[in-house]
């Protein structure tokens, strides 16, 4: 910058003893709080302080609003001054200079967090001196400075350094005031973009306190941006303030904007639809909500069509009923198995004649598996409707097997004796059903007599469906429910004779979602939406997938079948890259034997794909290869070596990502496996060209060490240990001998790796050969790997004869014979 003299209105003689001569844009390492060093003008740093905060040069006031953080350091040690710093803070805040206003806003987070960490009385100083300034600058006349507070409030929000009562009594009521019919247009919507904002960080209650401001905001005729901000935080109003008041004051509302005149707001409603619908009840969401999505879907715009697929998968997760599925998704996204109590897998109110009714959690195979990628996180909860039963063996197998509900049938007085169990009531007198059975047996298929008009009936059971409850039926010989399955089977014969000359497509057999939700998620594998309306829906169809599945059940499966085998299928390497990052989800969801029939196939085409494919199959081996069957497992270990494999040599986070699964999938394997199979990859992983690879290979070195004797595999343990001396602690290059070392270094971390008796018989020799190695890396990893190995065990080796002579100096052979 020029002279100094456009900073201050002292002469230069005086900059001098401030520190000021060398200031420029260049120096940002320069002390500003500078100005209160002694000069010649005998203030004391408080005076000077205010000589230069109220000066007529609007620059040193800029300087000295940059510098406050500094300037409370200065003073945080005397209570008094530190007071004196703050109300000097609160005059400066009325600078009329923008620039300077916009300065002290900007520090204000900084001090505030300041204070929170070194003042005891934190609270009370910052309520009362900085508070005010951000509430008052979010009505200042200047762009910039109330753009600086809305920033700067939300990060003191974050960060919860403001109290509820300060948001509650002082900032709320400033957006209120600046969100009313008569305010500033400019005004109103940066106010209702910080209160939407501002939503996510409040209380239940005091977002309460702007729900009708919000519902009138909705329906602002006047100026759309305000609808436009409103319908982009929908969602999050509603998962805030609860179903009743979303179904009862906000629903109405959603209803307008959906319909709204311009795209960008029927967008931003289709962006936020999920989080709208998880707040409501189920009824609503199939009756009201489904209809309306599917508005959206056919909407004249393309940018709203396409903006509602991309949230159709997760629009149908809402509809997920985890008593039915059995599963269900925590926050982050791990996939679990509902716990399960005996009452809620009986599905009727009264409790079961055990005496163990309480909740216990059971897991797939004892351990959690990863976070979903493709999968959407919506949940309705225990509230979704009833959904059929599933099949009972696949039921048994995950113990979330649902009988259907009981609550039409007449109870009596429940059982007693321990010869009946709860099913079993006493009961009026059955109807007599035999007529229809022979009728039903001995009927053909119906004709639509000429002139007789077709009617629309609904179908409560599908033909697959009845089949769970013929087992059902066969288990429990409840004779009513036989009475009432017989007779929705009759309906169902006829509805099937009446309207369609050949059996149902499989697409049409589930109640779990409208069904044209189902029929517009199957058509984004239609080559012709990708033409009107995104080239990528595909790519959106394979994300949601599999949140879609767990939907609709393993039971119906085969309404998706076809469409998951055209997307592993498709042209985009992106649209097969996802479905192979999620496919061990849809493994866990479907089962293992529709895994068996209907993905291992896939799965076999992802491993010989494009690298950008085979790498999401690789970085979820493991969790895939585990919900396999020990002999379907089993064949994948001659594929392993594929791996090593790939499209360009220089994608080494591909091995990398090899060496973290072989470590995990080794449990799933024998010793003998182990060691015929992945010993060898191992060993050629350890001699990557990348140490990054190397170094995760040598911990899959000892986890095989670890597997071979933990099994009681000494003798494989002992050839595997001869097989590293002699490829990595003879090694000519000295990469090999300081892999040598932190094998033997890495051992020591790992519990029950191998026994120390073993370790020094067998390579505790040759690590103290290294000890006199002429390379210095090779040496520390040695003396690391003594200290940690042997020296800090020396007591576990006490009983060994010449072990106390070995220990005296590390630079000595050693004597062990092996």
């Amino acid at each position: 910058m020029a002279g100094l003299s456009l900073y201050f209105e002292d002469s230069h003689d005086d900059l001098d003893d401030f520190g000021f001569d060398d200031y420029g844009s260049e120096c940002d390492g320069i002390r500003i709080t500078a100005f209160l060093d002694a000069g010649q003008d005998n203030l004391t740093p408080l005076g000077r302080l205010e000589k230069y905060a109220f000066s007529e040069n609007v620059f040193n006031r800029q300087i000295v609003a940059r510098g406050l953080l500094d300037v409370l350091r200065e003073f945080s040690d005397n209570e008094n001054d530190f007071i004196s710093v703050m109300e000097t803070v609160a005059r400066m805040s009325e600078d009329g200079e923008p620039t300077v206003r916009a300065e002290l806003m900007e520090q204000v987070p900084n001090i505030a967090m300041f204070l929170h960490e070194s003042q005891p009385n934190f609270p009370a100083a910052f309520s009362r001196y900085l508070v005010p300034i951000v509430v008052h600058y979010l009505t200042d006349p200047n762009n910039q400075v109330r753009k600086t507070s809305q920033a700067a409030l939300l990060v003191l929000l974050e960060q919860g350094l403001i109290c509820k009562g300060d948001m509650e009594t002082k900032v709320c009521p400033v957006l209120l005031d600046l969100t009313e019919p008569s305010s500033d247009d400019d005004y109103k919507i940066e106010a209702v973009a910080i209160m939407c904002k501002l939503v996510t960080m409040l209380s239940k209650e005091t977002v309460e306190q702007l729900l009708q401001r919000f519902c009138e905001l909705c329906s602002d005729a006047r100026l759309f941006q305000v609808r436009k901000v409103c319908a982009a935080n929908f969602g999050e109003f509603c998962s805030i303030v609860g179903r009743d008041a979303t179904e009862k004051l906000l629903m109405s509302k959603f209803f307008d904007l959906c319909s709204d005149s311009l795209w960008g707001i029927r967008k931003a409603c289709a962006d936020c639809f999920m989080i709208v619908s998880n707040s409501t009840s189920p009824e609503v969401r199939r009756t009201k909500l489904s209809p309306l999505f599917s508005s959206l879907i056919s909407d004249q715009s393309r940018w709203v069509r396409q903006a509602a697929f991309q949230s159709l998968g997760r629009f149908i997760s809402t509809f997920a009923n985890p008593s039915s599925t059995g599963l269900y998704f925590k926050e982050d996204g791990t996939l679990l198995e509902v716990p399960t109590c005996p009452s809620d897998r009986l599905g009727h109110k009264h409790k079961p004649a055990a005496k163990h009714t309480h909740c216990h959690r059971t897991t797939l195979d004892g351990r959690s598996t990863p976070s979903l990628e493709s999968m959407s996180r919506g949940n309705s909860g225990s509230d979704s409707t009833h959904t059929p039963p599933q099949n009972q063996h696949e039921g048994q197998a995950r113990n979330n097997n649902n009988i259907p509900p009981t609550n039409n049938i007449n109870k009596e007085t429940e059982q007693t004796d321990q010869n009946f169990n709860s099913f079993l009531y006493w009961r009026p007198p059955l109807v007599d059903i035999s007529q229809e059975l022979e009728m039903l047996k001995g009927q053909g298929p119906l004709t639509r007599t000429e002139g007789e008009k077709e009617e629309e009936v609904v179908v409560p059971f599908s033909s697959q469906q009845l089949n769970v409850n013929w087992a059902f039926v066969r288990v429990w010989g409840n004779q009513l429910l036989l009475s009432l399955l017989l007779r929705a089977a009759a309906m169902a014969m006829i509805v099937t004779s009446l309207n369609h000359s050949c059996p149902l497509p499989p697409s049409l057999l589930q109640n779990v979602i409208p069904q044209q939700l189902l029929d517009q998620y199957l058509s984004m594998t239609d080559p012709a939406q990708a033409q009107t309306v995104d080239t990528e829906i595909a790519k959106h169809c394979a994300f949601s997938l599999p949140g879609v599945a767990l939907t609709l059940g393993r039971q119906n499966w085969h309404c998706l079948k076809d469409t998951y085998e055209t997307l592993a299928t498709d042209v985009q390497w992106k649209v097969r890259r996802t479905l192979a990052f999620s496919i061990h989800d849809l493994a866990l969801i479907l089962g293992d034997q529709l895994t068996a029939a209907d993905l291992v196939p896939i799965f076999n085409g992802f491993l010989k794909d494009l690298d950008e494919v085979r790498i999401g199959v690789l970085k979820h081996l493991y969790d895939f290869l585990k919900l396999l069957h020990a002999e379907n497992r089993r064949e994948y270990l001659y594929q392993l070596q594929e791996f090593m494999v790939t499209d360009n040599s220089r994608n080494w986070r591909f091995r990398y990502q090899l060496a973290e699964q072989l470590i995990l999938i080794m449990e799933l394997y024998s010793h003998d496996d182990v060691y015929n199979y992945l010993r060898q990859i191992a060993l050629t992983l350890c001699s990557d060209k990348v140490s990054e690879v190397r170094w995760i290979s040598y911990q899959l070195v000892v986890e095989i060490l670890r597997k071979m004797y933990a099994c009681g595999a000494h003798e494989l343990g002992l050839n595997f240990s001869n097989e590293l001396i002699v490829r990595f602690c003879h090694c000519p290059k000295w990469v090999g001998r300081q892999a040598f070392a932190f094998i033997c270094q890495v051992r020591t971390y790992i519990e029950d790796c191998m026994p120390m008796d073993q370790f020094a018989q067998h390579l505790l020799p040759s690590l103290l050969s290294l000890s006199l190695d002429p390379v210095a890396n090779v040496r520390v990893l040695v003396a690391k790997a003594l200290r940690q190995s042997v020296m800090e065990k020396e007591h576990n080796l006490s009983s060994r004869g010449n072990m106390s002579h070995t220990f005296k100096s590390p630079h000595q052979k050693s004597t062990f014979s092996r």
